[in-house]
């Protein structure tokens, strides 16, 4: 069963929606058994809750997995390490790093050392058909993420709600504690999203809050 790949830390949190889980759980095992490809591997499907609750000090919310396999891994933005061919809302997050604090430890597109600080990198919707961007928005994933998000809302933690599919999550965060924006794809950045300095705004807040800041 689906839920069972929770990591324990968030079970408890996660137990009212156990049903939902397993129940999209099922349906993804019949769309793989008719030879649709689900993307991430159903071990990463629940990487970004590797975090427990009480460690994590600031949530990205992306939309959905990116839909190739090289790429798709689950924590939201990121992929796995590599030196050229970053996907361009990547790409932009990298630009505007660099822009806001100087420089980046994130060249090469892994965005887990973010990880390693308490930072936790949740899409809206945890898993994709191969190929088809978008494709898993009608099994219920936001019901299980927006129960996640307001648990880390009650516990302070600050959130970066990028698009308008994560400011959907904005109304169980504190102002104070919530950083909005325009989505980094190449579609919106130019929109508002380059310039918008996100990443020294977090760490003002977590200073704010005498907790140690993040290095980007």
């Amino acid at each position: 069963m689906l839920f069972e790949l929770i990591p324990p830390p968030w079970r408890e949190t996660l137990l009212e929606q156990r049903e939902k889980i397993d129940e999209i759980g099922s349906e993804l095992r019949r769309r793989a058994d008719s030879g649709e490809r689900i993307l991430p591997d159903r071990s990463l499907v629940f990487r970004a809750l590797e975090i427990p609750p009480e460690e994590v000090k600031v949530l990205i919310i992306g939309q959905d997995p990116y839909p190739n396999a090289s790429d798709a891994c689950g924590l939201a933005f990121s992929v796995n390490p590599r030196n050229s061919g970053l996907p361009g809302s990547l790409l932009n997050i990298q630009k505007e790093i660099i822009t806001d604090v100087g420089s980046t430890t994130t060249s090469d597109g892994d965005l887990s050392r973010w990880t390693d600080q308490g930072v936790m990198l949740l899409n809206r919707v945890l898993t994709v058909t191969a190929g088809e961007s978008g494709s898993h928005g009608d099994l219920g994933w936001q019901q299980i993420t927006e129960r996640i998000a307001e648990k880390l809302a009650n516990l302070d933690c600050v959130a970066i709600l990028w698009g308008n599919s994560a400011k959907e999550l904005a109304k169980y965060f504190r102002e104070e504690t919530l950083v909005t924006g325009v989505h980094p794809s190449p579609l919106s950045a130019h929109r508002g999203f380059l310039g918008s300095k996100p990443f020294s705004k977090v760490n003002e807040i977590l200073k704010s809050k005498n907790r140690s800041t993040i290095n980007w």
